[in-house]
């Protein structure tokens, strides 16, 4: 790691940056999950491949900006926590966030080795990508299943993400919170 993630001398916040990321994919991320859930409501109703291929096209979009995140990341030292700030919060902050950063990669990663193995071919917002895999329902049942279990697991980490940036907001008033909010 070779740089301080804060800029301009303030330490404790998050730099543009990762402010940018951390945003764009919690919007584009609930999106994603809700149009997921939606999706399979209605997969079998007419007319509902548009959904697939938009989820498809958007899920790309946010595995590309996981992968700038992440080599943003190692590349840069998260702002410095409060000194404050009890251990056992110090050590379920830095575990949450590993295991935020392990469904990011795995969440796009089994959702495109599923539609890779549908035999449907993959697009991007209408462009055809790479089709390297041949048709293989096994496969794409078993992914797809991880891919839904790790949608599960991962909105549960993100409640608990949500819910600690709440208390640190609304009930400890320390600090931690403003650290990822935009600047104003």
């Amino acid at each position: 790691m070779t740089s301080q993630e804060a800029t301009s001398g303030n330490s404790d916040r998050y730099s543009s940056p990762a402010i940018f990321f951390h945003w764009t994919l919690a919007v584009l991320i609930t999106g994603l999950v809700g149009l997921g859930w939606y999706m399979m409501s209605v997969e079998e109703e007419p007319g509902s491949e548009w959904l697939f291929s938009l989820h498809i096209s958007l899920g790309l979009t946010a595995a590309a900006l996981i992968v700038m995140r992440l080599f943003w990341r190692l590349r840069h030292v998260p702002a410095a926590l409060p000194s404050s700030l009890p251990v056992w919060q110090v050590k379920a902050s830095r575990y949450t966030h590993k295991l935020l950063y392990l469904l990011l990669i795995l969440m796009p990663t089994t959702g495109y080795l599923g539609a890779s193995f549908s035999g449907d071919g993959i697009a991007y917002f209408g462009f055809a990508t790479l089709d390297w895999a041949s048709k293989n329902d096994m496969l794409k049942e078993q992914f797809f299943t991880i891919h839904s279990w790790i949608a599960w697991i991962l909105v549960a980490a993100i409640a608990l993400h949500v819910l600690a940036a709440l208390k640190h907001l609304f009930l400890d008033r320390d600090g931690v919170f403003e650290r990822m909010w935009p600047r104003t």
